[in-house]
């Protein structure tokens, strides 16, 4: 099937096949959700080398990361080289797709890529520039669930407003959650990656029984994680609006404080699902819009 995007033209195929066994959910309205939410998602994928993780069977077979700019990439599809120092594949640069349009949004829905990755700083040019994101990953260790990530989540949020940060909260679409600050990029990554960390270790001293801060398994049994590793320049996070490779299409999706704070203290449930995600947009907009506004400083690590 041809069909015309933006003055692009795009061969779509296999509309029908199923993704998602449980719910049924095809690659067509998988392509639809992204269609919608492109207005905004496409924001907080600018200028941002992607990761893609694809499932071309369904989430119910295997999938892959990929970050090179697969084979047939159109011509049209941005892309940028960038060293890629450690590589497990022994490759010096890795050419990385940038979706900053709708026609490369549907072009990836369409081989089946359902988690959208990106790291937090931009590229200018072929440049990486300094984060402009300080984000919190809060991965609950099993039986915590959650609720106890919201609950660590108020934490980080109360301590970065102590330090004249505000953040905003969406759910992974997973386990857990995260928080993000806007920064004015003029700190170095090695800067905001040690304030990130040292935060972390301070909650988890004020909070041991609750908070972890490494990333050892061993010490995670009904604690959180506050995953600070993820402000290194190698490191992504699960872009806002993606979808994810799990039983249903959950998506990871932003909220507001209160929501955290009901989840925290009434068990009321985080959890979206593509339906619900379109359905919250039309009545709230984009809840993570204040992260593409005012910006931060970052403080000195303590």
């Amino acid at each position: 099937m041809i069909v015309e995007v933006e003055g692009r033209r795009l061969g779509l195929s296999n509309l029908d096949k199923v993704l998602y066994p449980e719910t049924g959910t095809t690659k067509g309205e998988v392509i639809e959700y992204y269609t919608r939410v492109a207005p905004v998602l496409l924001p907080h994928l600018a200028d941002r080398p992607l990761t893609r993780k694809r499932w071309p069977d369904g989430v119910a077979a295997g999938s892959f990361f990929e970050k090179n700019a697969p084979r047939g990439t159109p011509d049209w599809v941005r892309t940028v080289e960038l060293p890629s120092p450690g590589s497990s594949r022994g490759t010096e640069t890795v050419t990385y797709v940038v979706c900053d349009d709708l026609p490369t949004l549907v072009w990836l829905a369409n081989l089946a890529v359902l988690e959208l990755h990106v790291p937090q700083w931009r590229v200018d040019g072929a440049e990486p520039q300094d984060p402009d994101r300080l984000v919190f990953d809060f991965d609950p260790g099993p039986p915590a669930t959650i609720v106890e990530c919201c609950q660590v989540a108020l934490l980080v949020a109360e301590a970065l407003a102590t330090d004249g940060l505000l953040a905003h909260p969406k759910t992974s679409g997973s386990k857990g959650m995260q928080a993000y600050v806007a920064l004015d990029a003029d700190a170095p990554v090695e800067e905001v990656h040690g304030y990130a960390r040292s935060l972390a270790e301070r909650l988890e001293k004020a909070h041991p029984k609750l908070i972890v801060s490494r990333m050892d398994k061993r010490v995670r049994r009904n604690k959180v994680l506050i995953d600070w590793s993820q402000n290194s320049a190698a490191k992504t996070t699960v872009a806002p609006y993606s979808l994810r490779g799990v039983d249903a299409p959950t998506v990871s999706m932003p909220v507001t404080w209160d929501e955290v704070e009901l989840t925290a203290t009434k068990a009321n449930p985080l959890r979206f699902e593509l339906a619900d995600a379109l359905e919250r947009l039309e009545t709230d907009g984009d809840l993570l819009a204040g992260l593409l506004g005012e910006a931060y400083p970052i403080p000195s690590s303590r």
